[in-house]
């Protein structure tokens, strides 16, 4: 704090402050310092955990966007393995229309055949990465749901801080201590993937 009653703090220094001093007008508080220093880690701890839910909510945003564009790419593989069928559905017709041929169009109805098991097999492919980017982004969304949950109960404790400090209730000190505990107790399962 600086002298004179003027304060310029950062997001955090003035709990640290607080903390170190015992607060406004009860230098020494051992509960009003406490709590002060708790508010300050737990404000610090929930800063971390949104910021993890942005950066994985905007991870499955990310791959559920790649699935998408997978998926686009694999239907048009099939339309266009439903194009060669139509043509291999052509060279069978001609084939039996035009016998002096047959040859040629065999070869070609080969040809179509292959052409296909290879667009099929492309196709596959596609939509396999696509069910995999999908399976990443669903996992992202599950992760980000367990952030905000412990950025939530962290708010929570830190709105239980500053009642008891304006109560002077010992019970609400040990509903924030539960609460912070809660909270970084969730954001472990977020960081476990849980």
């Amino acid at each position: 704090m600086s002298g004179h009653g003027f304060h310029v703090h950062g997001p955090h220094d003035h709990e640290l402050e607080h903390a170190a001093q015992g607060g406004h007008g009860s230098h020494g508080d051992s509960h009003t310092s406490s709590i002060a220093m708790f508010t300050a880690i737990i404000a610090t701890v929930g800063a971390l955990f949104g910021y993890m839910g942005g950066a994985t909510q905007a991870n499955a945003g990310l791959y559920k966007n790649n699935a998408a564009i997978k998926k686009t790419e694999a239907s048009n593989q099939w339309n266009y393995y439903q194009a060669k069928s139509s043509k291999q559905n052509l060279s069978e017709l001609a084939m039996e229309l035009t016998p002096s041929k047959k040859e040629f169009y065999q070869d070609e109805i080969k040809r179509y055949k292959g052409e296909k098991a290879e667009i099929k097999a492309a196709a596959e492919k596609l939509e396999a990465e696509s069910q995999h980017w999908d399976k990443q982004s669903d996992e992202q969304m599950h992760q980000h749901h367990r952030w905000a949950q412990a950025t939530t109960v962290l708010q929570v404790a830190i709105a239980m801080a500053a009642i008891a400090l304006l109560s002077k209730k010992k019970w609400l000190e040990y509903v924030m201590y539960g609460a912070g505990v809660i909270g970084v107790g969730v954001g472990a399962l977020a960081a476990f993937h849980i």
